[in-house]
């Protein structure tokens, strides 16, 4: 069996290179490729399909055909043309997507795929596109979903325009209105996700959630070669320098996401900063690129910017320098070692996000003996339903630093829950294989092509949607 993983957004390379480091480099490229290379220790040709650039800023990107070592002989990252050289960011990709679909076709020629799967909304629908002009069956896996985020952004009738202009809402929910209509099998991570994220009023009448023969829900998995609580090969030199840059050793509160406003940094940071219990231990911050933003910021994203600027000015404002630590992180061995450095310490992995889909950085840190608190809205209250981590509400600082004590008073009991949690669902051979009996299902039926296609560009629906809120 072939099958293809759409995901024109990000891309992926050999050395995970710029993984995290921008927001079109997240979580969904890590889930891409460990399903691919689960499927691919099976014995299932995979492709994942993405956007090549050819741009003197992202060198790695540039071949055609690309490989992860040890598995060239059933999975390849294929980069098709389209919208130009240059990197774009996944906003600028929407007019280019029509042409990056027909590239792929005449990629695949006489041999195309037996499946595809699209992941987020614009793989979904280059997957829809596929389907209709080819008849090529897919799932789709839509990660995280516009109607969330343009609540969640304030959009309204007032910054329609600027919202618009930079977030192109319109264009993503008419093609997660489409990729969701024609889909086999909708794929989503938790119950709470299928049953909270689309049923959003944007989506009714495209989808019913109560169709369990439309939906599966398939959690992710945790890179269990990197995340585990035994000693990798940068083991003793990623201590030692942790050890070297912050003595005494303490307990750390762990705060590992990207820097955007959605994952809540600064809710932490004020928690942390308003709490003397909390204080007994230290705030460790991951970044990426520079080793001391209290002394420089020069070279980082302007989005990165936006959320630490403020966040130093509160540890300034607080005097807690001596406590709060930033510690550049480059790989996601580094992450694992730094993870069972603080593990041993009896630390806390903190993610307070306004929302978050799933969350494989929380199992991640489980898988590594952290305990975790993270927030209550979307995954985690899945992840952790029994109690294996403590659940926060992102939006109440008080609740944050309450969370966060109970993690730490209980560390050992809650690193124990979490990591047995782990272990007994939450792996990539175990979302891969389900991932495949959906797949086979599909594939052995047929799948229509040449239905109508929407009008990306049509607004009236959203702003209807966004009257009738007023």
């Amino acid at each position: 069996m072939h099958v293809i993983f759409l995901n024109p957004q990000g891309n992926f390379d050999p050395t995970d290179a710029h993984l995290t480091e921008h927001p079109d480099f997240g979580g969904q490229l890590i889930y891409v490729k460990e399903v691919c290379m689960a499927m691919a220790n099976m014995g299932i040709k995979a492709d994942i399909v993405t956007r090549r650039i050819i741009d003197a800023a992202w060198p790695e990107f540039s071949e055609p055909i690309d490989y992860y070592p040890g598995y060239e002989d059933n999975l390849r990252i294929v980069r098709i043309d389209c919208g130009g050289e240059e990197f774009l960011q996944k906003e600028l990709l929407w007019d280019h997507l029509d042409e990056f679909t027909d590239n792929i076709l005449a990629f695949y020629g006489d041999n195309p795929p037996d499946f595809a799967t699209g992941h987020y909304g614009d793989g979904g629908y280059c997957a829809a596109l596929l389907k209709q002009k080819a008849g090529i069956g897919y799932t789709l896996t839509g990660h995280s979903l516009g109607a969330q985020k343009l609540d969640k952004l304030g959009m309204n009738l007032g910054n329609f325009e600027e919202m618009e202009d930079h977030y192109h809402f319109s264009r993503r929910i008419n093609a997660e209105r489409l990729s969701m209509a024609h889909a086999y099998n909708i794929i989503t991570s938790t119950d709470q996700e299928r049953f909270e994220q689309y049923s959003h009023p944007l989506y009714q009448g495209t989808v019913n959630v109560k169709d369990d023969t439309k939906f599966s829900v398939i959690p992710p998995g945790v890179n269990t070669r990197i995340f585990t609580t035994d000693a990798g090969l940068e083991e003793e030199a990623v201590h030692r320098a942790i050890a070297e840059q912050y003595p005494p050793a303490r307990p750390a509160i762990i705060m590992a996401s990207r820097f955007e406003e959605k994952k809540n940094h600064v809710g932490v940071l004020k928690a942390y900063v308003q709490s003397r219990e909390l204080q007994d231990a230290d705030l460790a911050i991951f970044i990426r690129g520079i080793d001391n933003p209290y002394t420089s910021t020069e070279g980082l994203p302007e989005d990165t910017l936006r959320v630490l600027e403020p966040m130093l000015d509160i540890i300034r404002k607080s005097g807690m320098q001596d406590k709060v630590h930033f510690i550049n992180i480059e790989s996601q061995r580094a992450l694992a070692a730094t993870y069972r450095y603080y593990a041993q310490l009896g630390s806390v992995f903190a993610l307070a996000a306004f929302y978050e889909p799933f969350g494989l950085a929380p199992i991640e840190a489980a898988a590594c003996g952290l305990a975790v608190a993270a927030t209550k809205n979307g995954g985690p209250s899945d992840i952790f339903e029994h109690g294996e981590g403590v659940l926060i509400d992102p939006f109440d600082e008080k609740d944050i630093a309450a969370g966060l004590s109970k993690a730490l008073a209980g560390q050992e009991k809650y690193a124990e829950m979490g990591q047995r949690r782990v272990k007994e669902k939450y792996t990539w051979d175990k979302t891969a294989e389900a991932y495949l009996s959906v797949i086979r299902q599909g594939a052995a039926q047929a799948h229509h092509n040449g239905f109508a296609l929407p009008d990306l560009d049509d607004t009236k629906f959203l702003r209807d949607y966004l009257e009738q809120k007023t």
